[in-house]
């Protein structure tokens, strides 16, 4: 009996504050995530804590971390959520016009620029009454443990080689090219290999000690290495970055051509031969056959494919 009486006084939406807590390791930024009033939240977690007569989350620094009971709930939790929100979507079926999710998209800003804004566009027409959630790629970024606790239910991005434990829809291919100041030498004496790769270039900050990307993985392959003096963790402010310098940005073509008209830059080919960057989506096995989910994917193809033809 008293594990009835325990069961009968938790809720969804208890569930869901817990996930939320767990996973932001913060009252305050569960409550904003929630849309909720932190004194709430603070509430929920208080019975929460006497449910599970255990502190969950302690003060860790000038932080919070859950505890070892708190880490063991975090999953179950995200499975509670996904088989509710499959329960009710699924068998009600996805009406974009009258849904009320909240669809959640983790991407890089060395996207096209249009790329999300547009995304979103089209989901606030199309469903004028579910929620978007935008989130960064960074350095702290665990995509993989994001997608199975549903902390985000597609991952926008370009891969040499996709992870092979993910779904994967690809989006386009992109050809490298450099984007420079117009007033960079190479604009009017050209360069070979040489001259590009003793040229300065910038380059994305890792997102994590020792890792590649893409253009550094090629060149190694090649034998080759590039004289690289600044580092920016924001990829959209490089081309203001490379406009008022001698910099050089090696990148896709879809994302330099949307700054030439707004900077003093040029496009150049790129003397070395790069394999065309390829762009996915991601997602995983949770949402794979949710209605609601294969309606966010479309819509993500959807966007890619309009700025393609454009």
């Amino acid at each position: 009996m008293r594990d009835q009486a325990l069961f009968d006084k938790i809720d969804l939406h208890l569930i869901r504050v817990l996930h939320t807590v767990l996973t932001e390791r913060s009252v305050s930024r569960a409550a904003i995530r929630l849309g909720m009033h932190q004194p709430a939240v603070s509430a929920a977690l208080k019975r929460l804590r006497d449910l599970a007569d255990d502190p969950l989350l302690v003060r860790s620094g000038s932080g919070m971390t859950p505890t070892d009971a708190g880490l063991r709930m975090v999953e179950p939790a995200a499975s509670i959520l996904r088989a509710a929100e499959v329960l009710f979507t699924d068998v009600r079926g996805f009406d974009p016009r009258t849904a009320r999710n909240t669809f959640r998209v983790a991407a890089s800003d060395y996207l096209d620029p249009l790329f999300l804004p547009q995304l979103v566009a089209q989901i606030k027409t199309l469903a004028p009454f579910c929620q978007i959630e935008i989130h960064a790629l960074s350095a702290d970024t665990h995509y993989h443990a994001h997608l199975s606790q549903g902390q985000v239910d597609v991952v926008i991005g370009n891969w040499p080689k996709p992870p092979d434990d993910l779904h994967m829809g690809r989006l386009f291919g992109d050809e490298v090219v450099c984007l420079v100041s117009q007033d960079h030498p190479a604009v009017r004496r050209g360069w070979d290999q040489a001259a590009w790769l003793a040229s300065e270039h910038i380059a994305p900050t890792p997102t994590h000690p020792g890792a590649r990307g893409v253009i550094d993985d090629h060149l190694d392959a090649l034998g080759l290495q590039r004289n690289i003096t600044a580092r920016c963790s924001h990829f959209s402010l490089i081309p203001s970055m490379v406009a008022t310098s001698l910099l050089v940005l090696s990148t896709g073509r879809q994302f330099c051509e949307r700054f030439v008209d707004r900077y003093p830059l040029r496009i150049l080919p790129c003397p070395v031969d790069f394999p065309r960057l390829m762009y996915y989506q991601l997602w995983h096995e949770r949402s794979h056959t949710s209605a609601a989910g294969a309606w966010l994917r479309e819509r993500v193809k959807s966007v890619a494919s309009s700025l393609r033809k454009e």
